[in-house]
């Protein structure tokens, strides 16, 4: 390993050498260089910040026809047509939404409307259920839905343009035989990739009644189905209003794109058997923010007395939702294999020439 590193080393040196007698910055203060921009440009993009100049509330005429719903129960609100019969509250099964004066919620640019119904949640639930061994047997035979309900859930979408360096380590591990020892060489590898990315509509969700796992796991949407937003996909629908800004999303936002570079920097990497991250120089130029409804199935419901929620991407099929564990039939399966794991440790303890002897006694 030493002798590798000092290797890597001497050919550095003689680089920055030529590069010197040609006038050139070294490595080093390439390095130097690089980071005094990333340090500038970092300080110029926290200064410029998020666009969000675009977003608008006038819904003109189409405001007349919608009403607002609140639950006293968990606080959320919700939007949609004066016809549409409020029964629930689709997050906490509360049955006391009443309508209320349809103000102060900003107008969607994009909504993807639901290509999926209730009978396709249903089957994907089904679905869900299966290849899950510690489920209890009677949850799938007795327990009902308390409510399905289709709701439109508020997202932002960010676009921008990121750039930046990644430092990583590559390591390689060569293992040979030496006379009468096996030998472990370990070697390890600087290596440095730069480059910009555009992104666009990187989605964070405004709604904190929505657990934040459950929407990045039913990720991805098909942006191919993005319309400009029209009321007229809204009937028979719930629109949850956001409660989490554009600005108090743009933390998330960030740490997305920085993350997106990085790995598609860490993609072009090959040749090494492990690949670590060490160090990020990545700038944000932040551009313009818009408003997005995304359709989600949301189903509840009721076992033994815990309540149960389960979420499906209302375009692509996507379910996500944790399950009752029965607890007797998982430390029983534990305790069988601890029994196996165990009466073998045993045998190789007693028996140290291995199983075949003991066949032969």
């Amino acid at each position: 390993i030493l002798f590798a590193r000092l290797k890597l080393e001497d050919v550095m040196e003689k680089v920055d050498a030529q590069r010197k007698a040609h006038g050139l910055p070294t490595f080093a203060e390439l390095e130097a260089q690089e980071k005094a921009e990333a340090e500038a440009a970092m300080q110029q993009a926290e200064v410029e910040g998020w666009d969000a100049s675009g977003l608008q509330d006038d819904w003109g005429e189409d405001a007349k026809g919608m009403r607002m719903y609140s639950c006293p129960s968990c606080g959320a609100e919700l939007f949609c047509e004066e016809t549409t019969a409020a029964t629930s509250c689709p997050y906490c099964d509360n049955p006391t939404i009443v309508p209320g004066q349809f103000s102060g919620v900003l107008k969607p640019d994009y909504i993807i409307p639901f290509k999926l119904g209730k009978e396709d949640a249903l089957k994907a639930l089904k679905e869900h259920y299966k290849g899950r061994p510690f489920l209890p047997k009677a949850f799938q035979n007795q327990n009902h839905l308390d409510e399905i309900k289709g709701v439109y859930v508020p997202f932002w979408l960010f676009d921008g343009k990121a750039e930046g360096s990644v430092s990583f380590e590559g390591t390689n591990i060569v293992r040979y035989n030496s006379g009468d020892y096996e030998v472990t060489e370990t070697h390890y590898y600087d290596v440095y990739r730069a480059g910009s990315l555009a992104f666009e509509r990187i989605p964070v969700d405004g709604s904190k009644k929505m657990p934040d796992d459950y929407m990045d796991s039913l990720e991805p949407f098909d942006y191919d189905g993005l319309k400009d937003f029209s009321t007229a996909y809204l009937p028979g629908y719930l629109a949850d209003k956001y409660d989490v800004s554009a600005e108090e999303s743009s933390q998330r936002a960030d740490s997305r794109a920085e993350a997106t570079v990085s790995d598609a920097l860490k993609d072009t990497v090959y040749g090494y058997q492990m690949v670590f991250e060490k160090q990020r120089n990545i700038q944000l130029h932040r551009g313009e923010v818009k408003y997005a409804l995304l359709p989600v199935w949301i189903l509840n419901t009721t076992w033994n007395g815990e309540k149960y929620m389960f979420a499906m991407n209302g375009q692509t099929g996507k379910m996500v939702g944790d399950l009752p564990t029965d607890k007797k039939k998982k430390w029983g399966i534990f305790g069988i294999v601890y029994l196996i794991t165990l009466a073998i440790t045993a045998l190789f303890i007693l028996f140290p020439f291995g199983l075949l002897d003991l066949l032969r006694m």
